[in-house]
Formats: C-alpha cells, sequence, structure tokens
C-alpha cells in the first residue's frame, strides 16, 4: 500500500494575502481551494442589470442599504467568496475604508458562469446557508431563470423559502421593500 500525501487546504488568511489576479480573473477559495473566474460578455452583462437596478432603489429614499459589486466575503476558515453582486441592509454596510474581507451580506446574487455553476449551486449555497445570509438570488443565464433562497423568518437556521423565476416573473424580496425587477429585464442585453 502506497501513502498518498494529502494537499492541506488553503486557510482564508493565506488566500486573503496572495497577490491580486492579473487581467479580469476572479478567485475565490471554495473548501480551501482556489476557483478562478473570467466572467464573460453575457455574465458582465447581466450582473450590471442586477447592480444598476438595486443601485437605483436603494438611493431612491434613505435608509436602503448599499448594493456593491463582487467584495472578498469570508464565510469561515476555508471559504472567500466573491458574490457577483452584493446588498447590505443600512447599518451593515462596510465602511468604504476598511479592507477585506467583508462581513456576510444580506442578498448575494450569483450569476452562472461555466467554471462556477457547480460550486454557487453546490458548496457556496451550502456555505451561504450555513454562515446566515438572509437570502441568495443564483442566476441562471443558461435557462433565464432566477433561482431565489431565503429564510422565511430573520434568524432562521435555513434556507426555507425556495423560488424558481423565469421571464414572465418580477424579482422581489421582504428585505427589499418596494423594489421589483422583471426578471426579463435581468437578462436583458442592450
Amino acid at each position: 500500500m502506497t501513502n498518498v500525501p494529502v494537499q492541506e487546504k488553503m486557510t482564508a488568511g493565506e488566500f486573503l494575502a496572495l497577490a491580486p489576479p492579473e487581467g479580469a480573473q476572479r478567485r475565490e477559495l471554495i473548501d480551501g481551494e482556489v476557483v478562478v473566474n473570467e466572467p464573460a460578455v453575457l455574465h458582465v452583462l447581466v450582473q450590471t442589470n442586477l447592480l444598476v437596478a438595486l443601485a437605483v432603489w436603494t438611493r431612491a429614499q434613505p435608509l436602503r442599504g448599499q448594493a456593491l459589486i463582487p467584495l472578498d466575503v469570508e464565510l469561515d476558515e476555508h471559504d472567500v467568496f466573491v458574490p457577483d453582486v452584493l446588498w447590505y441592509a443600512h447599518g451593515r454596510v462596510p465602511d468604504p475604508s476598511s479592507s477585506p474581507p467583508y462581513p456576510v451580506p444580506d442578498v448575494a446574487a450569483e450569476v452562472r458562469s461555466p467554471s462556477t455553476w457547480q460550486y454557487d449551486i453546490g458548496a457556496k449555497k451550502a456555505r451561504y446557508e450555513r454562515e446566515g445570509l438572509p437570502e441568495l438570488w443564483l442566476v441562471d443565464t443558461l435557462v433565464r431563470k432566477v433561482l431565489v433562497f431565503r429564510r422565511s423568518r430573520p434568524g432562521g437556521s435555513t434556507f426555507d423559502v425556495a423560488v424558481e423565476l423565469g421571464e414572465a416573473d418580477e424579482l422581489a424580496s421582504p428585505l427589499l421593500p418596494g423594489f421589483a425587477l422583471a426578471v426579463a429585464e435581468v437578462f436583458r442585453l442592450s
């Protein structure tokens, strides 16, 4: 019998100490392994549509928090995720002068990429749920649907609400009173 060396998982601290990636690459730490993603145009357009809609909503009235684009969010010792769009409720918005990692947001959106979708619907969804994320939007560009996972009550232990939205539906959330975005607009390309 031959002994096979076991590769140690990278820690969040080691990951955050790495030099920034070059070019358009984004990287995350998922279960101690670095996963690299180079978003394509479709991904960026969908991400922008979500960000703009949330930003317009947050700026329409005071105390609506802040919508942001990818930031390093440390979930635990071996997981640092970079959601495509984040929304923090008023009073939870990270200080603009603070350094990574940032706290778990109130809403995280992950847009499908060929290299990361398996993680988004698997390990990342499970970690977000375990670490208390109130609401997760998984945006599937292949079938043009948005999968919403949320807790039915603040502090609930699991995502006990799951909704699949098609292009004829509206994306809304109890966390975002008055926010509504036609799913067709999420996938608008011009």
